[in-house]
């Protein structure tokens, strides 16, 4: 029986045509979601043009629309948008790539509307616009649309990146552009720039903030916005044409010494075969500690000696930079360049480095990363009083790594986090250290021995002596 009961699609065939059919519309009665499901479906009856036909339809509604959108309403919305977009790309591109590739495009321009009204701190609406960025080009090579055609609607779209929509239009387009398209794209872009910035009579030009130096004009904002707008999309192209010389260009000289602009400059003059440039880009950045230098920064300068066949500098660099930061990537980079069972000893020196560094939270940090369990419950038994419970975000993780095997250990970081929610009074956090502290009831078994810890039954009659009075904690604990 329960084989013949099982939801699936050919049980479900046995209930026949008819039956399916008055399930269907019992199931979307209430469900505007569903009914538009169905309805796309029995457009498809009757080809992609009434698909398309449906789309557009619910496009223009969509665009309509004026309801703040909620963060309740965030998921149901991202749930259409993906619909009609893939049944965009999916369906009617595959018999009318020029209708999908204007749907595309009408999908792309729902953006603004639908951000101005919206209130997505998750980011999972901006996700549907940059995919369908990737879709409209992979429609726009389908269709064949014409480079200077592409170009004009790639600037115009560009030019109205209010809320970073079309961050990856240009990248995404390249392809479809072709080496024309791309040409007109930069003129359109370079003819931009040299357009003179209207400023509006100066008793009626709006402040919006203010800074040492006065006032903060719109219009001043919007020609820097311009300007930085411009500078972007020029490096964009000049990636995707491969023209490093342009990309640098783009760069003002003061930015080229910001440790993240000279790394992403190096990287391409690396990629280029241009590595001695490369490492005098990353000279430029003035820093009196280069170990300290942001990660990105230090990984570009130990490509550039490796491209430049300084391998024993690079990995000097290396060690001296994990030393500083302990940033595993750079400690496996260094280990896979040492012979066999020389990784090993170098192993031991990196987890004895580890073990006495400073913040033992980047340490425990770097145990879990690696990951070394055995050792994260080390550093913990040894400099337990360091810990600060309030890190939730490391905590959590490293009790859950530890319970398993080093139950001890697991054992002190939810007390960590338990203390420090119950001795500073954070009351929203009181319902976690309940929990934690029935994780410490159920970790107790398998300690054989607390050593200098205090035993579990101490450590809650210690509790209830410190913390007896609040009730909105115990009240919560099993």
């Amino acid at each position: 029986m329960a084989a013949k009961t099982t939801l699936n699609a050919k049980n479900l065939e046995s209930l026949g045509a008819q039956r399916l059919a008055e399930l269907l519309i019992e199931i979307s009665t209430g469900s505007a979601a569903h009914k538009r499901r169905l309805r796309m479906e029995l457009a498809g009856n009757h080809g992609s043009a009434e698909v398309a036909r449906e789309v557009r339809k619910r496009l223009s509604s969509i665009a309509r629309a004026r309801t703040v959108i909620n963060w309740h309403k965030v998921k149901a919305l991202k749930s259409d948008l993906e619909t009609q977009r893939k049944t965009i790309a999916e369906t009617v591109a595959a018999d009318d790539p020029q209708e999908a590739f204007e749907l595309m495009w009408q999908f792309l321009a729902l953006a603004n509307p639908i951000f101005e009204r919206s209130s997505d701190s998750s980011g999972s609406l901006i996700e549907s616009f940059h995919q369908a960025c990737e879709d409209a080009a992979a429609i726009a090579a389908s269709a064949k649309i014409a480079s200077d055609v592409l170009a004009d609607k790639v600037f115009k779209a560009v030019q109205d990146d209010g809320y970073g929509q079309y961050d990856k239009l240009i990248a995404a387009m390249a392809p479809a552009l072709g080496k024309d398209g791309l040409d007109r794209l930069k003129a359109l872009f370079v003819q931009w720039s040299k357009e003179p910035k209207d400023k509006p009579a100066r008793d009626k030009r709006e402040i919006i903030g203010w800074s040492s130096g006065g006032p903060l004009y719109e219009d001043e904002i919007y020609g820097t916005q311009r300007d930085l707008m411009v500078r972007i999309a020029l490096q964009e192209i000049a990636d995707a044409e491969g023209d490093v010389d342009a990309y640098i260009a783009q760069h003002p000289e003061k930015t080229r010494r910001m440790p993240m602009t000279a790394a992403d400059i190096a990287n391409r003059l690396v990629s280029a075969g241009r590595a001695e440039e490369a490492l005098a880009a990353l000279n430029k950045v003035e820093a009196i500690d280069q170990a300290g230098m942001p990660f990105d920064w230090q990984l570009a300068r130990v490509e550039t000696l490796e491209a430049l066949g300084r391998r024993e500098e690079a990995q000097t660099y290396r060690w001296i930079c994990f030393e500083k930061s302990l940033h595993d990537q750079h400690l496996r980079a260094f280990l896979k360049r040492l012979p066999d069972f020389d990784d090993l000893e170098a192993e031991e020196k990196a987890f004895a480095h580890a073990q006495a560094f400073p913040d033992v939270h980047q340490a425990l940090t770097f145990f879990l990363n690696w990951p070394a369990p055995a050792e994260a419950a080390k550093l913990v038994l040894r400099r337990k009083a360091e810990l600060d419970g309030n890190l939730y975000e490391l905590m959590s993780p490293a009790a859950e790594v530890l319970a398993e095997k080093h139950p001890l250990a697991a054992t002190i970081v939810l007390r960590s986090m338990i203390d420090f929610t119950l001795d500073s009074g954070r009351s929203s956090r009181f319902k976690y250290a309940a929990r934690h502290l029935a994780d410490c009831a159920s970790l107790a078994p398998h300690i054989d021995d607390f050593g200098n810890t205090r035993s579990h039954d101490i450590y809650v009659a210690d509790l209830t002596r410190r913390h007896g009075k609040k009730h909105g904690f115990w009240s919560l604990v099993p």
